[in-house]
């Protein structure tokens, strides 16, 4: 059972981090405390920046002998809450935001070094920097930090070609509950001498440990990109050219991002900057992308040719492929700015699900009907990674509904939501996490021998029940 800090024990925090690296309640605390969307709101009486791993280890040292609880945060962009601190404020808040540091690559074995505070733009122009790529891409890039990226096993808009964090990692360094510190910085792709250790700490969320450092995979940096944005009928036509594009394009198949006439309502009318990249609306659009090493030039008629192909056979509706970056930034402004453009037309319950492509027509014309029963007038805003079977369900409150009754559906609307995903075998998260958000739903849906082995992990690591409490399980 965690304790209530005392004063003594604060004050010893404080000299380990130095005054830069403290924050006592007040103002500067603000930005630490609260998620994007104002769902989750927390309190600490400390936020402690530590600055190299060695104070992180001597944090963790002094909480856990105090019985402390602590909560790891990265860049607080997260959307399930789990980097988010209890309300009642006993836990003390650990920030990575001053452990930036990004160390030399390694060109010939392509890895580059980094450490947990690292923000994921930053690893980014490192890389491209060297003629190299991280292909890990979201749209929080410019303040997400790698420890947390990895901690959720974060997704993305590249996941369809590279994969998710999970597989962009060679090595891990990871400070323990008790403050005891594994170096596993290692740029090995060949390690068979037992368990990877480094995928207990993915996808965790902060449960197990604090990730302090990674050694990170990198890729060649393509030369030649090219995007369309297409207009089609259904989510079935999409289905369908997706399987044709993979069929047609193999590995430089990069992107393939599914939006919904009227999500790009909410965006166009949001952003008056942005415009439609076609003459006339269409039900659904995709976002495809490729890419390669090949010479600049090489892909667009390729992609000209096969979306020509479509239309005359009618199963295009319209499609513009760009002409220049600006263009192809723009199309992913569209597709990039979704989310933020449900905001001003009223509350939104959003789900992250996963599902076999082949399965997301049926599940979609299910949802809608089984959501619109529930609340009539409700606006289905469904987008994301269709290549790799990410659907963001979001819905968007009825017109004229009051913002909070509509929030106040939230656990009866995604229990249709997600028992539905369940049944057509998929899941409730596939790359935001648990978090506070879908703790108490997963055991709904995760057997009991499941639930079981990811107890006795946590007991194992963390047998007081000190790091992140309340998240995941």
């Amino acid at each position: 059972m965690s304790r209530k800090p005392t004063e003594d024990l604060l004050s010893a925090l404080e000299q380990i981090v130095g005054p830069n690296g403290a924050l006592r309640p007040g103002p500067d605390q603000e930005p630490y405390l609260t998620e994007w969307r104002d769902k989750y709101r927390g309190a600490t009486p400390l936020i402690v920046r530590p600055a190299t791993t060695q104070e992180v280890s001597r944090v963790l040292k002094l909480t856990y002998a105090a019985n402390v609880a602590v909560v790891p945060q990265g860049g607080n962009t997260g959307l399930v809450g789990g980097q988010i601190p209890d309300p009642a404020g006993h836990e003390i808040l650990i920030s990575l935001d001053r452990m930036t540091r990004i160390g030399a690559i390694d060109v010939a074995n392509n890895t580059l070094t980094v450490e947990g505070g690292a923000v994921l733009a930053d690893i980014q122009k490192a890389a491209a920097e060297h003629d190299r790529l991280f292909p890990l891409s979201l749209a929080s890039e410019g303040s997400a930090r790698i420890g947390g990226l990895l901690s959720t096993n974060a997704g993305g808009t590249n996941v369809l070609r590279y994969g998710n964090a999970r597989e962009q990692v060679l090595g891990l360094e990871v400070v323990l509950p008790d403050g005891t510190v594994w170096d596993g910085l290692r740029g090995l792709r060949k390690d068979n001498t037992g368990y990877d250790l480094k995928d207990l700490f993915i996808g965790a969320e902060g449960t197990l440990g604090i990730i302090t450092g990674a050694v990170l995979k990198l890729q060649s940096m393509p030369r030649d990109y090219v995007a369309a944005f297409v207009g089609l009928r259904s989510p079935s036509a999409a289905i369908d050219l997706l399987a044709r594009a993979r069929s047609s394009f193999d590995q430089a198949l990069s992107c393939f991002e599914l939006i919904p006439r009227r999500g790009l309502d909410f965006v166009l009318q949001s952003f008056t900057d942005l415009k439609d990249p076609l003459d006339a609306p269409h039900p659904w659009y995709v976002l495809v992308e490729l890419s390669s090493t090949e010479s600049p030039g090489t892909l667009a008629p390729r992609l000209e040719e096969f979306l020509g192909a479509g239309v005359e056979e009618g199963r295009v509706e319209n499609a513009v492929v760009a002409q220049s970056d600006g263009q192809r930034q723009s199309f992913w402004q569209l597709r990039e700015r979704l989310s933020e453009a449900q905001k001003p037309f009223g509350g939104s319950i959003k789900h992250d699900i996963s599902l076999p492509a082949s399965q997301i027509s049926d599940f979609l014309n299910r949802a809608n009907q089984m959501v619109e029963q529930a609340c009539p007038g409700i606006r289905p805003v469904p987008f994301g990674h269709l290549g790799d079977g990410n659907l963001h369900y979001n819905l968007t409150q009825p017109e004229g509904m009051d913002k909070q009754a509509f929030l106040d559906q939230w656990p009866q609307i995604s229990r249709i939501v997600h028992d539905l995903v369940h049944e057509m075998g998929g899941s409730i998260s596939a790359e935001h996490g648990l978090g506070q958000l879908k703790r108490d739903e997963i055991k709904h849906y995760k057997s009991d021998i499941e639930i079981d082995l990811m107890r006795r992990i946590k007991y194992a690591v963390d047998p007081k029940g000190l790091m992140n409490p309340g998240k995941v399980l």
